[in-house]
């Protein structure tokens, strides 16, 4: 009977510690499984190797969610059209916790799609990044200057979407097939041959050159010069140097007296000021009238000059004849002062014939 009741005993035991068990464990894990979660989804345009289910998703390194679901976006949507013309993107479903970005109860930047989509304007990308050397990959959220080009999309997302942007592994594949592309496309083998051409034609015309005879030009060309450095008279030359020098600071300082003087300093004032007086002369309206009444007078003067020529050359003729008259009455009363007041009166003129 005692055996029997030491079994009840522990089976009671067992009972209460897996009861007291499940209990610690509702307790820990109650804020993890009852705390809200938003779900995310993106689409990637290229081989997700290393992602798996639960991995984790950072925002500058700080885990925010885990990845939930990884698929293809032509199970989900464009199902109305043929294969061939659904777009064939990765599609990837993520959970966050709206309390580490930025939000609670759909107050936050990521949790509506409007508000995602207004931080994918400013930049936000999720992408795909390596983990170490194991080969595994995590998804990593961040902002990204100047923001990469969306994907093209022709559907609703149906949950908050966010943007991918390409990851550094699959640029670095990318650049390596565009130089490869490149190397391919390149013609290797003409460009070997032209080099090899470009070789030979240098070599001989390296061989043509007459080496020897540049070498006596170059040493008769230096023997020269060095006989006409020679042949200067360098002591000559530092003493004109000098006086000419010399000569260029005597000139400089009356150059520098000149300026100085303070009749150069008033000479653009007087200048202005008599360019003043000039364009007050000149905008005078007096000075207008003055050229009309100088123009009459001129003409006048012309009009005189010009209708009384012909008197005025025979009075200049007779003024002349006058004074040659004059002149020998003056030389006969020098000779014979006595004629003059006790001589002959002249002599009658002869009559005019009709």
């Amino acid at each position: 009977m005692s055996q029997k009741a030491n079994y009840f005993k522990l089976g009671l035991f067992v009972i209460g510690s897996l009861i007291a068990g499940v209990v610690v464990l509702l307790v820990i894990g109650s804020g993890r499984w009852f705390e809200r979660k938003i779900t995310i989804e993106t689409y990637l345009n290229e081989s997700v190797q290393g992602l798996d289910i639960g991995s984790k998703l950072k925002y500058r390194g700080v885990v925010i969610g885990e990845v939930t679901k990884i698929s293809f976006t032509y199970v989900y949507y464009q199902l109305d059209l043929p294969m061939t013309q659904r777009a064939r993107y990765v599609l990837v479903e993520s959970q966050i916790q709206p309390r580490l970005v930025g939000g609670r109860a759909a107050t936050g930047d990521l949790t509506s799609p409007e508000g995602a989509k207004a931080e994918a304007d400013r930049g936000l990308r999720i992408r795909l990044a390596p983990q170490g050397i194991t080969g595994t990959s995590y998804l990593e959220l961040d902002y990204i200057d100047p923001p990469t080009p969306l994907l093209p999309i022709a559907w609703t997302p149906g949950n908050v979407y966010i943007p991918s942007a390409p990851s550094t592994v699959a640029q670095f594949v990318n650049a390596a097939s565009e130089i490869i592309e490149r190397l391919h496309k390149l013609d290797i083998e003409g460009t070997l041959a032209n080099l090899n051409r470009l070789m030979t034609t240098s070599t001989e015309t390296l061989a043509a050159i007459d080496a020897k005879g540049l070498s006596d030009r170059a040493t008769r060309t230096l023997d020269r010069l060095d006989s006409t450095l020679a042949g200067i008279d360098a002591k000559k030359l530092t003493t004109e140097g000098t006086a000419l020098l010399t000569e260029l600071r005597d000139t400089n300082g009356e150059i520098k007296t000149l300026i100085s003087n303070p009749a150069w300093k008033k000479l653009p004032a007087d200048a202005s000021e008599a360019a003043e007086k000039v364009k007050a002369l000149v905008s005078d309206p007096k000075l207008a009238q003055t050229i009309t009444r100088m123009e009459r007078s001129l003409s006048r003067v012309d009009r005189i000059l010009g209708g009384g020529e012909q008197d005025l050359a025979s009075t200049i003729a007779n003024l002349r004849q006058i004074t040659d008259n004059l002149r020998d009455l003056t030389e006969d009363a020098k000779r014979y002062p006595s004629n003059l007041l006790f001589g002959e009166p002249p002599k009658p003129l002869p009559p005019r014939q009709p």
